[in-house]
C-alpha cells in the first residue's frame, strides 16, 4: 500500500540517547568491578588477619572464609552470566525486533505486522500497537475510498453545473421568450385570465433560471476560483457596493464602514459575501431609508466582521433556520428571492475557516450578522 512515510523520530536528549543495552552493560561492568574489588579487599584483609593471628583455629577459619569468598565470587559470575543471557534474549532482542518492525512501518510499509513473542509485557504491547496500526490502515483505506468517491462526485457535480448553466437554461429561455411573443402577437385576443396564465409562465421560467444560477453559485464555493491569498477586505466591499450601486441609489440607502483590514481569503467570494449581506439589509428594510454599517474588530487570530441594519430584523427563534438553503420567512410576492443567499454566505465563511451567525443580542434596531475571517499573518504580508 502506498502511503507517505512518517517523519523521522525525534532525537532523544540527555541520558536518553544511550540505548538500553548499553545501560545494562555499563551497570553490569560497574557491579562486577565493585564485586571484584570487594572480594580482593576481603582476601587482603583475611591474609593480613592470618599474619596477625598465629592460632591454628584462626587459620582454619580464615582458609574457610577464603574458600567461601571464592565460591561466592564464582556463583556471582554464574548469576551475572545467566542474568545477562536472560536480559539479552528475553528483553533486549525482543525490544530490538519491535523497534525494527516499527521502523519498517514508519518507513511506509503500513501493512507490515508488528509482533514479538517475549516477554509477556512486550508481546502485549506489540499486539496493541499492531491493532492500532490495523485500525489506522483500515480507516485510511476507507478515507481513501471516500476521497475517490468524493472526487468522482465532484466531477459529476461539475458536469451537472455545466449542463445546468447551458443545456437546462436554454429551454427556460425559450419558454419565457415564446410566451412573451405569444402575448405580444395575440394579446388582443386573450382575456385577462389567459394573460395572467402567461404572466405566471414567464415568471416561473425566470425564477427557475434564477434558482439554477443561485445553485451554481452555491456549488462553486471552494471548487472554482477558490484560491486564497491576502485580500484587502475594504476593496472587496468597494466591489460589492459598485455592483449594488443601482439598488442603493434607488432605495436611498446609506452604507458606512469601519477601517477594514487585510484577511486571507478569496476576493471574488468575499465580494459576494458583502454583496449578499448588504443586499439583504436593503431588501428587508423598514419604512425608513436603509442604513447599513459594516464593522470589524480583532478576535485572536481572526477578524470579526459585522453587518448591522435598521430593517425589519429577524426573530431570534429563526436564527438557525435562515441559514438553511431554500428556507424563507416571508412570502415570495412580498420579498422576492430564492432563499439561498444566507446559506451561500455561511458556506463562503466556513470555506474560509470562519463562522457566520445572527447576533440575537444586538441592541441596534434591525438585524446584525457577525462573521469571522482569518487575519493575514505577518509572513503573508
Amino acid at each position: 500500500m502506498n502511503i507517505t512515510p512518517l517523519p523521522p523520530a525525534k532525537e532523544p536528549t540527555g541520558l536518553g540517547r544511550l540505548p538500553v543495552a548499553r545501560w545494562f552493560l555499563v551497570i553490569g561492568v560497574i557491579a562486577g568491578v565493585v564485586l571484584l574489588t570487594g572480594i580482593v579487599v576481603a582476601m587482603m584483609m583475611s591474609s593480613r588477619a592470618r599474619e596477625l593471628a598465629k592460632a591454628p583455629a584462626v587459620e582454619v577459619q580464615l582458609a574457610r572464609l577464603n574458600v567461601a569468598l571464592i565460591v561466592l565470587f564464582a556463583a556471582m559470575l554464574v548469576f551475572v552470566a545467566a542474568l545477562a543471557f536472560i536480559i539479552r534474549y528475553a528483553v533486549l532482542k525482543p525490544v530490538d525486533q519491535l523497534a525494527q518492525q516499527v521502523r519498517t512501518v514508519a518507513a511506509g510499509d503500513f501493512d507490515h505486522t508488528l509482533h514479538v513473542d517475549r516477554p509477556a509485557e512486550l508481546a502485549e504491547l506489540s499486539s496493541h500497537i499492531d491493532s492500532m496500526r490495523g485500525r489506522i490502515v483500515s480507516a485510511w483505506r476507507a478515507a481513501a475510498d471516500q476521497a475517490e468517491e468524493l472526487r468522482r462526485s465532484n466531477g459529476e457535480l461539475e458536469q451537472f453545473a455545466y449542463v445546468a448553466s447551458h443545456d437546462l437554461q436554454e429551454p427556460l429561455r425559450k419558454v419565457a421568450s415564446f410566451t412573451q411573443m405569444l402575448e405580444q402577437r395575440y394579446g388582443s385576443q386573450l382575456d385577462d385570465r389567459a394573460k395572467q396564465y402567461m404572466h405566471y409562465s414567464v415568471d416561473g421560467a425566470k425564477r427557475m433560471q434564477l434558482l439554477i444560477n443561485d445553485l451554481l453559485d452555491f456549488s462553486r464555493v471552494g471548487r472554482i476560483t477558490g484560491e486564497k491569498s491576502v485580500v484587502e477586505s475594504g476593496a472587496a466591499l468597494d466591489a460589492a457596493l459598485e455592483n449594488l450601486s443601482g439598488t442603493i441609489e434607488d432605495t436611498e440607502a446609506t452604507v458606512t464602514r469601519d477601517e477594514l483590514p487585510k484577511v486571507r481569503g478569496n476576493r471574488l467570494q468575499l465580494t459576494q459575501l458583502f454583496q449578499n449581506l448588504i443586499e439583504n439589509a436593503v431588501k428587508f428594510r423598514s419604512e425608513a431609508a436603509p442604513r447599513v454599517h459594516i464593522g470589524v474588530r480583532r478576535s485572536g487570530d481572526m477578524w470579526e466582521f459585522s453587518c448591522a441594519d435598521n430593517g425589519i430584523g429577524v426573530e431570534p427563534k429563526y436564527a438557525d433556520r435562515i441559514f438553511l438553503i431554500f428556507q424563507r420567512l416571508h412570502p415570495r410576492d412580498v420579498y422576492p428571492g430564492t432563499g439561498i443567499g444566507l446559506a451561500l454566505c455561511r458556506k463562503i465563511v466556513e470555506y474560509h475557516g470562519g463562522q457566520l451567525w445572527l447576533d440575537g443580542g444586538a441592541e441596534s434596531q434591525g438585524a446584525t450578522f457577525r462573521w469571522t475571517l482569518p487575519a493575514a499573518g505577518d509572513d503573508d504580508e
